[in-house]
């Protein structure tokens, strides 16, 4: 976990008050005071049931909603990059990411078409939907956020990346002309789930980190819209 979060033991005994020994021996099974579980849950941005399942908690803290929510991000930047990347390496099952273009995803991970090309060898179902360039929700947004055709020049450029794996066992890519309120990326039961704001980007904007919790929460609902989008859009063919 703080790893995933980018947090150094060191800087997690800092924000609760404790010497780094304290918090390695937390590392290894002891259970801290609840004052310092709830001071690391506030640093890591999770819940302290997720840190410390069997914690008690106040019945409006063991909400499903609370279940599956890992941790909130003020905007899509504030995510870790290792974060992206550790949930990528490890994904066993299935890979699913729905933007419009979603250029961070892969300039900010040159290698990221070699990774899903792996992770696919490996048995993973990657599904990759971006907006379709010459389509009416891709213009409608780009007026919005009052960037005009850019957004479609974004979208072509970003699936450059892409071209390498378009071939590839296991990896479909597709083109949805589809009104997006989020953009999704799924790796097995993980979900980070970018809702979009009107007249801002989508990196501007609050990022959750959900992970399946088996009760049919928002975690579900997210992935019925995925496939609803899914199985409405069009396999993409490189020019």
């Amino acid at each position: 976990m703080l790893a995933a979060q980018g947090v150094s033991p060191e800087t997690l005994a800092a924000a609760c008050e404790v010497d780094p020994k304290t918090v390695g021996r937390w590392l290894n099974g002891r259970r801290p005071h609840p004052r310092h579980q709830l001071s690391a849950a506030r640093r890591l941005r999770v819940a302290p049931t997720f840190l410390w399942p069997d914690t008690r908690e106040s019945p409006e803290a063991t909400r499903r909603a609370d279940k599956e929510l890992v941790a909130v991000y003020e905007d899509r930047a504030s995510v870790p990059r290792e974060t992206w990347l550790t949930l990528l390496r490890e994904a066993r099952s299935r890979i699913d990411v729905l933007v419009l273009a979603g250029t961070f995803f892969a300039q900010s991970n040159p290698a990221v078409a070699e990774m899903l090309s792996e992770r696919a060898a490996c048995g993973v179902q990657v599904r990759l939907c971006f907006g379709n360039p010459a389509g009416r929700a891709v213009a409608v947004r780009g007026q919005e956020e009052g960037i005009g055709d850019t957004l479609a020049a974004k979208i072509k450029a970003s699936l450059t990346y892409y071209r390498p794996i378009v071939n590839v066992d296991r990896c479909s890519i597709r083109l949805h002309d589809t009104t997006l309120y989020s953009s999704l990326f799924r790796y097995d039961d993980n979900l980070l789930v970018n809702p979009h704001i009107y007249g801002q980007p989508a990196s501007a904007n609050p990022t959750l980190h959900l992970r399946e919790s088996g009760v049919g929460g928002w975690f579900e609902k997210y992935l019925r819209s995925f496939e609803e989008i899914w199985a409405e859009a069009q396999p993409w063919v490189p020019n």
